[in-house]
């Protein structure tokens, strides 16, 4: 016979890990033989807040609509709570009577020091805590160099990290749930995720369907349609040719062990071998970030280079008020600013030619740029933003050189050749020959003219000329090392 204290409920707290198959927490849970209780909480404090902003805030009112809708209809009901998660989640075990607490970590190191915090109380008041790993394919405390330390450079992590790698198949989702006996929720409609006067995400519509099948079904569209080119296709904006897993990946809708083995599965059958190593090793720069996140602290707040402390970054809001908005007078950065701004997302080519022009052109603090991303992508991640703002800045692990600035011009040559991305983005130029369209201040004025764009008047000219932005952005690369390198005379 059962004890009492067998019978007595456990709570799964869901973070962002926002899914049914693949979810350790959830697994252990149903294989704990407890009736379940299934709560999201909403933290007030915006700094403990999974949901880094307003673009990502619309893809949690959605993903949350469809887990409650999943968790239901096995038997379940999600429940939603707004506070401190250090206060409700002891006061939730004390009105429900529960036993044990099941979560995912998130692996943010400021929320894994609340959460070692939360443990502690469970622990004291005689509750169970049960964490589990489950944001990345490795376990970043375990992989470490020849002398003990941790990796600083990606290609020697991902050799390191997949020798003798075979990550465990994906955990099945429950075929049903016991639930409690439910405890009071919030009203999602309440927490006022979704904007409406006026409705900027609207376009989001047409490019996203977040949730746990809606990421399943892109897994699947991009093997079927995009993975065997991936190779060649990756850094074009203007083509389907990357996964846009990374709000699904996000938000946990799918785990990074599913994919992987989906898409080993795939090149086995498709003989598509060369396209899912460089796939996967998208994934795996993913872990990276986390890594070096898990080895050598918050990289939001500081530079993994210490050198860039002494960097002069330039003042300029106007500067960074037109990359904001997709008037800098580029086509390419232009293109895929409005990109951002219409659909929640940008292509990864794009993310560095913007982030290089704004850092390096513009010369705005790297912090400015990862701001803008974190309120306006819905697959904002502050881990994985940090490590690439400072890879692109030149301050991270890893990092590209500061001296390797992107021309967003040639690069616009070279990665929407025929001038589609730039055409469907910015309208204004979209009579533009494809000679003119990227570099359109290097047309003479009949030209444009001919072709009805007047630069000033219906598209701007760029807030700062290339030539002119490299060398300012080299002499205070120059600058920079000089004052590091008197620091430490």
């Amino acid at each position: 016979m059962a004890t009492a204290t067998a019978t007595a409920p456990a709570l799964v707290w869901f973070r962002r890990d926002l899914r049914l198959a693949d979810n350790p927490a959830l697994h252990a849970a149903v294989q704990s033989g407890r009736p379940l209780l299934f709560v999201y909480i909403r933290e007030e404090d915006t700094a403990l807040r999974l949901s880094p902003g307003a673009a990502a805030d619309w893809w949690l009112h959605h993903s949350l609509t469809a887990l409650a809708a999943d968790i239901e209809r096995l038997g379940g009901r999600l429940s939603l709570r707004q506070g401190a998660a250090a206060d409700l989640i002891p006061e939730i075990v004390r009105e429900a009577g529960v036993r044990e607490v099941f979560w995912n970590r998130v692996d943010w190191p400021w929320i894994d020091a609340r959460d070692r915090d939360i443990a502690e109380a469970l622990q004291a008041a005689d509750v169970r805590p049960r964490a589990f790993r489950a944001t990345t394919l490795i376990d970043p405390a375990s992989l470490l160099n020849g002398s003990g330390q941790p990796y600083k450079v990606f290609s020697a992590f991902w050799r390191a990290a997949q020798k003798d790698f075979s990550p465990r198949g994906p955990l099945p989702a429950p075929d049903s749930l016991t639930a409690a006996d439910p405890i009071a929720s919030d009203d999602l409609a309440d927490w006022e995720l979704l904007p409406v006067k006026p409705d900027w995400a609207a376009g989001f519509h047409d490019r996203w369907t977040p949730g746990e099948a809606a990421a399943r079904k892109q897994l699947e569209t991009f093997l079927g349609e995009a993975l065997p080119d991936y190779k060649t296709h990756r850094d074009r904006p203007d083509l389907f040719g990357t996964s846009r897993l990374s709000p699904h990946l996000g938000w946990g809708e799918i785990s990074p062990r599913a994919v992987w083995h989906r898409v080993q599965l795939q090149a086995e059958r498709g003989q598509s071998f060369g396209a899912a190593e460089k796939y996967l090793a998208e994934i795996g720069w993913r872990d990276f970030a986390y890594y070096l996140v898990h080895h050598f602290g918050d990289l939001r707040q500081k530079n993994f280079d210490p050198r860039f402390d002494h960097f002069p970054w330039r003042d300029n809001p106007e500067g960074l008020q037109a990359w904001q908005r997709g008037r800098t007078g580029i086509p390419m950065v232009d293109a895929a600013m409005r990109e951002l701004w219409k659909t929640g997302w940008m292509h990864n080519r794009p993310r560095m030619i913007t982030a290089s022009y704004l850092i390096k052109h513009i010369g705005c603090h790297w912090r400015d740029g990862m701001a803008w991303f974190e309120d306006t992508l819905v697959d904002a991640d502050p881990v994985v933003n940090a490590a690439s703002w400072q890879w692109v800045a030149g301050s991270g692990a890893d990092a590209a050189p500061y001296f390797r600035i992107f021309n967003p011009a040639t690069q616009g040559e070279k990665f929407d050749p025929d001038g589609h991305y730039v055409r469907r983005w910015v309208p204004e130029l979209v009579s533009l020959a494809t000679r003119d369209i990227h570099a359109p201040w290097e047309a003479s004025a009949g030209q444009l003219a001919s072709q009805g764009v007047e630069l000033g008047r219906n598209y701007p000219r760029p807030v700062v000329d290339l030539k002119a932005g490299r060398e300012a952005a080299l002499a205070a690369f120059e600058q920079m090392k000089a004052e590091a390198a008197e620091e430490n005379a």
